[in-house]
This record gives structure tokens, C-alpha cells and sequence, in this order.
């Protein structure tokens, strides 16, 4: 079975009760590297598809070279199979290309509660004319001071940055804005 074409913005959970079971199975599974985050905050679940013969489920990376993604098929793979799914398949999608746009309020929430500063502001995806944004400042998700600064663009993988606050000395990441 082929997958269905994945919107071009956030996904949303399917409308088929089927797939949706099935979606609702898959949005438990959380991101290797910031288990705060399930898939679906994050915007990497994109379609689940709960077919007579196959089971479909799909994901796009954060990066195409995002080292996690076999671990979150595999991961999602078992959860899937546990819940009584068979023939089981993970979709790897890149286009559209993931986007910060696509975490959930609460996932923005729970990473900043996690001690990682959220992306800031929205991408220019899809709107590639006019001004550059630029990020003034980034909040600590301590204490909230706007005195921040980026110690190194590259942080403890390539989707954050590392930054200091300046009032309370703290370092933290931030998840950049992609």
C-alpha cells in the first residue's frame, strides 16, 4: 500500500476512525533524544494508515541526516506491533521538509519545561521573498532573563544551539529554528 500524500503544513490526525486508532497508537512514542517530546509534538508524525493488509505509518526527519530516525521507526514499529498491529511498515518522508513550524504549542511548552529553549518566531517556508526574521533574543528556561547570548551554534545535535544566560550563568539549549 502506498502512503497517502502528506500535507504541506502541521499534520492533523486522520478523520478514519481506523487510522486514527492507529495514529493515537503512534502519537505515544517519543523522540530518542528529548524524551519530553512524543513524535506528534514534535510534528515528525505525519500519516498513519491502518490498511487490511499493511499498516502504514509515517514520519519525516528533522534533518535528512537526523541519526534518530531508525530509532524511532524501530521504536515505532514495536509500539505499533504491541497494540496488535501486523505487517507493520514505517514511511521516511522529505518532502515537505520538516519544519520547527510543525511542534505543537504543547511540545514547545514541555521542551522548555524540560530546560530547552523552544524555537522562536516561525520559518519563512514556502515564503522565501522579503525580509530575513532575525532572532533578537532567546529566553533562559530558568529564569527567563532575556540576557542570553549563543555560546556555539551546534549544540548536543545538530537541530540545537547552545546559549548562556547572562543573569543567572546558566547554559541551555535552544531547539533553532528550522
Amino acid at each position: 500500500m502506498a502512503p497517502r500524500e502528506v500535507p504541506l503544513g502541521p499534520s492533523q490526525r486522520p478523520d478514519d476512525p481506523a487510522d486514527a486508532a492507529l495514529w493515537d497508537v503512534a502519537a505515544t512514542v517519543c523522540d530518542p533524544e528529548i524524551p519530553v517530546l512524543t513524535l506528534e509534538d514534535l510534528g515528525v508524525l505525519r500519516d498513519a494508515v491502518a490498511g487490511q493488509d499493511e499498516t502504514v505509518v509515517v514520519i519525516t526527519p528533522t534533518y535528512s541526516g537526523c541519526p534518530a530516525m531508525d530509532t524511532m521507526a524501530a521504536d515505532l514499529e514495536a509500539a505499533v506491533t504491541a497494540a496488535g498491529y501486523e505487517n507493520v511498515r514505517v514511511v521516511q518522508v522529505l518532502r515537505p521538509a520538516w519544519t520547527t513550524d510543525w511542534m505543537s504549542a504543547e511540545g514547545r511548552a514541555k521542551l522548555n519545561e524540560y530546560g530547552i529553549a523552544p524555537p522562536t518566531g516561525r520559518t519563512a517556508a514556502g515564503h522565501n521573498s522579503g525580509p530575513v526574521r532575525l532572532s533578537l533574543a532567546v529566553k533562559c528556561p530558568r529564569c527567563e532573563s532575556l540576557r542570553t547570548h549563543e555560546m556555539t551554534r551546534f549544540g548536543s545535535t545538530s537541530c540545537k544551539a547552545l546559549w548562556v544566560c547572562d543573569d543567572c550563568k546558566e547554559p541551555f539549549d535552544y531547539f533553532k529554528v528550522h
